[in-house]
């Protein structure tokens, strides 16, 4: 037997997943293996003898690679006899700069550097992330792919996320012939929505650098490092042949960051025992001593397996963390699908979202799920709103910023129509204007149509073996009158040549300029210092397209969950205030008095039915006080109505009612809708009931209030009126309320009850 809950529980997104206990000899362990290395470092005349408790005789590929290539030996001696602990707290110690950090981290081991972070908590680590990351200003990447590989939507969605504001668009192909269509769509696309936005297409090394050769791709990050030498070798690769390749792309002015992941070795079956890690400090010191500008770390596409483990999350931050103790641009992960659990997945998110990273995700989803051709997808369209909101809330930049809708269907249209000249100008299968339109709107690639595969593939094949380059697009964008993006492609093509955007965590602000760890330095140095969302960049931050303006829209937001069937839209209410301030409806005659004979007295606020003619439900306060009115001649009951002037709370509303009433009873209503029933002798914040969950009332409730009350009158039993309890009301709608309220208070008056007639 199991109770209830607990069947609730197991039912929840978080229990598809897996969780495992650690098995050190498999490779299943995120830290603390008893079979990881321990810190050590000897050099002779000049030569590292001794590594992690490994003698020279004995050392692996990645072993000579590290010691002949990553470790700074001016520093490694201070560094490996400064105890770790001591090297921890200078990482979070705002009086020590990052400079002093990295100048003893150049000469630390594998070991020695899994040793530091182990003394640090997830708070410690994100201290870390702030003050150490390369580049000072925060950035972001996207993922653009789709099902069909369809070149006008590539365009199209590149060119949004270029606008939103994306520094890099990376592509991946499910056919892998279809590779050079993809990469010169989003080229080609997101030079319409920004010009400076880095592209790359995910595919085989060879055809990746080809393509970057072409001029069709300008990043990488398909070069994949392994922290054991068996992994390496089932890789088909060597740390020297990484580093040669790196070469290649750094000599023709393409940006290359190596990628790497806790988790990795384990999955291949080759991670010999060590933690997971202690492997990925290896494979960072190789890429550092490739020269690499960066890594695409944070487990990727591995990260349901360190996260099955305990601590593993923890570990995932630690090795960004390293990788930023070397002086790496880091892409932080948070791109494959992390967790069923939103709660889960979002909470792993902010350890790389708030202290920042050069990209807080390796690959945003700026596609729906169901194209992303990355695994699915961490994040995608479907939750812009809630990153945007995110940013707004804690003034913190994800490296994303909203947009308008209408800029969104301009920049896909020219996007599509900019490819499609393309495709004419080169003889490809042509785009036609109804796949143009669709990919404007288009949610997915289900909704496009379907294109000649034999003939794109074709046209794939002579892109990438033919003498096309990226001049020859340049040139069908300026003759087809996409100068813009022409201008834009041109200027990426001299910014290769110059090569400044090569130097570590470099990537192009608006109007190509370069931001990187030495144009744009990470300055952090406690509070005060460092980056900061602020002027303009905060301004454009927090416009998101669902916040109105209070002062000139107050009636506005009533909607979603829970609205009244007979709420309007802002313009519709509007225009029925005015129409109601005109009619006067309410007549005021007079000071009220103290009633003598049985009855019920309505007392309202200040507002009611002057500055406020709607409930936060949005019902017509006619309709609500006549039903009040209806409810009460039910039982026979006659009825006044008065408006309460010195207070807006409602239970005080209502005593000042129930002490003018003939029979000591009275309704109170506020004019946003909550609505008290009082009596005389009770104490002003006792009642006989309360109805505060104005937002679900109905005309028919109000009616059994006004029964209720002459019941109360009359000395007859009476059930309290039943009501909708909703707890996101105040979620909804707490700032309608405190506009609505204000509104009221600023009407209060000190002078007594009115009379009030229809």
């Amino acid at each position: 037997m199991t109770t209830k809950r607990a069947q609730t529980r197991e039912a929840r997104p978080l229990n598809r997943e897996t969780f495992i206990q650690p098995w050190p000899e498999a490779g299943l362990i995120v830290t603390d293996s008893p079979y990881d290395s321990v810190p050590s470092l000897v050099i002779e005349d000049g030569v590292i003898v001794e590594m992690d408790g490994v003698r020279r005789a004995d050392f692996d590929m990645l072993d000579c690679f590290i010691a002949a290539h990553s470790l700074d030996l001016d520093v490694a001696a201070e560094a490996m006899t400064t105890p770790s602990c001591e090297i921890a707290r200078m990482i979070v110690d705002i009086q020590v700069s990052r400079e002093a950090v990295l100048r003893l981290t150049r000469g630390c081991t594998a070991a020695k550097l899994v040793d530091i972070v182990r003394s640090m908590n997830v708070l410690e680590m994100m201290l870390g992330l702030t003050k150490l990351r390369a580049r000072r200003t925060p950035a972001n990447q996207a993922h653009v792919t789709n099902r069909k590989e369809h070149p006008a939507l590539l365009a199209a969605d590149a060119a949004e996320a270029a606008r939103r504001g994306f520094a890099e668009i990376e592509t991946t192909v499910g056919v892998s012939r279809y590779a050079p269509l993809n990469a010169l769509a989003i080229l080609v696309g997101a030079q319409i929505g920004r010009g400076g936005v880095l592209t790359q297409c995910a595919v085989e090394e060879a055809t990746n650098l080809r393509l970057g050769m072409r001029g069709l791709t300008t990043y990488s990050e398909t070069l994949s490092v392994y922290g054991t030498e068996r992994a390496f070798v089932d890789g088909d690769d060597t740390p020297w042949s990484k580093a040669f390749l790196n070469a290649a792309y750094a000599s023709r002015g393409v940006k290359t960051r190596f990628t790497s992941g806790t988790g990795s070795e384990a999955l291949m079956g080759h991670a010999e025992g060590k933690s997971m890690l202690y492997l990925e400090a290896r494979c960072l010191l190789v890429t550092r001593g490739a020269g690499s500008q960066g890594t695409q770390n944070g487990s990727i596409s591995c990260i349901a397996l360190p996260e099955s483990l305990p601590g593993g999350v923890r570990a995932v931050l630690a090795e960004n963390l390293i990788a930023m103790m070397l002086g790496l641009e880091v892409a932080a992960g948070n791109d494959a699908l992390a967790s069923h659990s939103e709660m889960r997945k979002s909470a792993k998110l902010m350890l790389q979202f708030i202290p920042g990273a050069d990209f807080v995700t390796s690959g945003y989803g700026a596609i729906p799920r169901y194209d992303n051709m990355f695994g699915g997808g961490n994040f995608d369209t479907t939750e812009l709103d809630d990153w945007y909101v995110i940013q707004r809330d804690m003034q913190v930049d994800g490296g994303i910023h909203p947009i308008q809708e209408a800029d969104v269907l301009r920049l896909r249209e020219r996007a599509a129509r900019a490819i499609q000249a393309v495709f004419d100008a080169f003889d490809f299968a042509a785009i036609s204007d109804v796949e143009v339109q669709a990919a404007i709107t288009a949610e997915t690639s289900a909704e496009m149509p379907d294109r000649d595969k034999v003939a794109d593939i074709k046209a794939a094949q002579m892109l990438l073996n033919g003498p096309i380059t990226v001049i020859e697009v340049i040139r069908a964008l300026a003759e087809a009158g996409f100068h813009e993006a022409a201008n834009n492609l041109l200027e990426m093509q001299r910014q290769r040549v110059i090569g400044d955007y090569l130097q570590p965590s470099g990537i192009f602000a608006e109007g190509f300029h370069v931001q990187s760890a030495l144009t744009d330095a990470n300055d952090y140095a406690g509070p005060g210092t460092g980056y900061r969302v602020e002027g303009e960049r905060w301004e454009r931050i927090q416009a998101i397209p669902q916040a109105w303006n209070p002062r000139s829209e107050g009636e506005r937001g009533r909607g979603g969950e829970g609205e009244s069937p007979k709420s309007k839209t802002c313009g519709e209410r509007s225009e029925s205030i005015q129409n109601r301030k005109s009619e006067g409806w309410l007549e005021e005659l007079g000071v009220a008095q103290v009633g003598v004979e049985t009855e019920v007295v309505i007392a309202v606020g200040p507002a009611f039915g002057a500055a406020i003619q709607e409930t936060i439900g949005g019902l017509d306060l006619r309709d609500v006080l006549e039903a009040l009115l209806a409810g009460i001649a039910d039982e026979g009951v006659p009825a006044r109505v008065v408006r309460v002037h010195h207070t807006s709370d409602c239970a005080f509303i209502g005593h000042a009612g129930a002490k003018l009433s003939g029979s000591g009873v009275a309704i109170g209503i506020q004019s946003k809708g909550t609505t008290v029933i009082h009596q005389r002798d009770l104490a002003p914040l006792e009642n006989l009931e309360l109805f505060s969950m104005a937002p679900n009332m109905d005309l028919t409730t109000y009616r059994q209030i006004g029964r209720n009350a002459a019941c109360y009158a009359l000395h007859k039993p009476t059930s309290p009126a039943p009501v909708k309890i909703d707890n996101t009301a105040r979620l909804r709608l707490i700032v309608q309320t405190t506009l609505l309220h204000r509104r009221e208070t600023a009407l209060v008056e000190d002078r007594p009850p009115s009379t009030l007639r229809l």
